[in-house]
């Protein structure tokens, strides 16, 4: 089953209210009513299909939010960036909308299956998920838009990808009808084109497809970028900055890591080891995260560029030490204490960095440096990299128990404070436990 906490969060904290008008299904009780995009659409479409999202306000507005309106097929497939904070390759991705104008709520993306069967089972799931959560959010959605990103192979085309997904947006929007959430666009995006499922007229969306806006000339873009709203770009390219690196050096990094999981291994059979460990452990961490606080790639690089740069700045046995250090819960938990403020910076490189050195058998030890990489971008404000990271240490791991929690609060809109103020009780408790311990040592008693 999809799991509902997959829903990215919108813009802003959204006040949503039901008050668009209800659309009946057809005379067979099955398919949903759903408007097209072209022609007079004034009593089918909210608003002569005029969506609406919400960004920062201007100064001179006195509010918090500013209204952007997207009018058509081209507007809204130039805003998908900007709706999730990156471009979704290979996914599915359905947006709420609310009210008589079609104000974006929230968003869910998952990644487009393989087979026909597995598709066709996934589309109720993505309804069903985009509805409850949009009610635990605080409004039933008025409506939805679907967007499919898929690139085609070689030798293929865009129209031929868009024919192809053509039975699973069938399903989708059958799926959000029985929910009395109609679809009230699809598109498809692939090979530099996108393509409607839901126009017929070939004045604005032709059969071949329209080519895609040049990035960045929408006014949802210029809205964005005035607000500070930042695309990482694809979300392939974030992925690979959290996958292992390749040979030569992957190579040495698994021979390391053999090495120093046998000497861990008999260290860590006490408890007076254990706790050695995990205190080494934490020093290098630090150690680690002060050496790349002083050492910033330049800014005119790549984000390739400056992964090189990070991973030029570990040894193999120091990645090794921490990686299987943090294997432990405790050792773990306290590593997450460094979040705040300016060691957001240099935690969320090391964590990114590390996640790259999980290699080869060791690939599944990096769901604990994914989760630490998703906790530290979501407590910085990042939540377009906290997902990715997430969605990646649940792909490693689906019962890694921390990341579960932390995608969960994460896509659900909760203020990361909370866990800050949660770990900072833990850390003076562990205080007060130190103290305790030392001055019942210094009477002499057991502690």
């Amino acid at each position: 089953m999809l799991s509902c906490v997959q829903l990215a969060e919108p813009f802003h904290d959204a006040r949503h209210r039901r008050d668009m008008t209800h659309h009946d299904r057809d005379s067979h009780g099955n398919e949903p009513h759903l408007p097209h995009t072209g022609g007079d659409r004034r009593q089918t479409r909210p608003d002569e299909d005029e969506f609406t999202d919400r960004s920062a306000g201007t100064p001179s507005s006195g509010s918090d939010v500013a209204d952007i309106s997207l009018r058509g097929p081209a507007e809204l497939a130039d805003a998908l960036p900007y709706l999730l904070g990156f471009y979704p390759d290979d996914s599915i991705v359905a947006v709420a909308l609310h009210g008589p104008r079609g104000r974006f709520g929230g968003r869910l993306r998952i990644g487009i299956p393989e087979t026909e069967d597995e598709r066709m089972a996934l589309a109720p799931q993505v309804a069903e998920c985009l509805d409850a959560s949009s009610r635990a959010r605080g409004a039933s959605p008025d409506g939805a838009i679907l967007f499919l990103c898929q690139e085609p192979g070689e030798g293929s085309s865009g129209k031929e990808v868009m024919e192809r997904l053509k039975p699973l947006v069938q399903r989708l929007r059958t799926a959000c009808g029985e929910l009395d959430m109609p679809v009230y666009e699809a598109l498809c995006l692939s090979g530099g084109r996108y393509f409607s499922y839901c126009c017929p007229d070939p004045r604005c969306c032709v059969p071949e497809g329209m080519p895609l806006a040049e990035p960045g000339t929408s006014a949802m873009a210029a809205a964005a970028t005035y607000a500070g709203v930042q695309v990482h770009g694809s979300l392939r390219d974030m992925e690979s900055r959290l996958t292992p690196l390749g040979p030569p050096f992957a190579e040495e990094q698994e021979r390391v890591l053999d090495a120093v999981s046998a000497e861990l291994t008999q260290r860590m059979l006490t408890v007076e080891g254990r706790q050695r460990v995990c205190s080494d452990t934490l020093a290098l961490v630090g150690h680690l995260m002060e050496r790349l606080n002083h050492s910033v790639p330049k800014k005119a690089g790549t984000h390739t560029v400056a992964d090189a740069h990070d991973d030029g700045l570990l040894s193999h046995e120091e990645a090794a030490a921490v990686i299987l250090g943090l294997q432990d819960r405790r050792t773990r938990d306290q590593a997450a204490e460094w979040m705040e403020g300016m060691e957001v910076g240099p935690a969320l490189r090391l964590w990114r960095a590390l996640s790259r050195r999980c290699v080869g058998p060791y690939t599944e030890h990096a769901a604990a440096l994914l989760t630490l990489t998703g906790w530290v971008a979501w407590s910085g404000g990042d939540g377009p990299t906290a997902r990715v990271a997430l969605g990646l240490a649940l792909r490693t791991d689906p019962d890694y128990l921390f990341a579960q929690l932390l995608n969960q609060a994460c896509n659900e809109g909760l203020d990361p404070e909370l866990i800050r103020r949660f770990l900072r009780a833990d850390r003076e408790r562990r205080a007060s436990d130190d103290e305790g311990e030392q001055s019942d040592a210094s009477k002499g008693s057991a502690p």
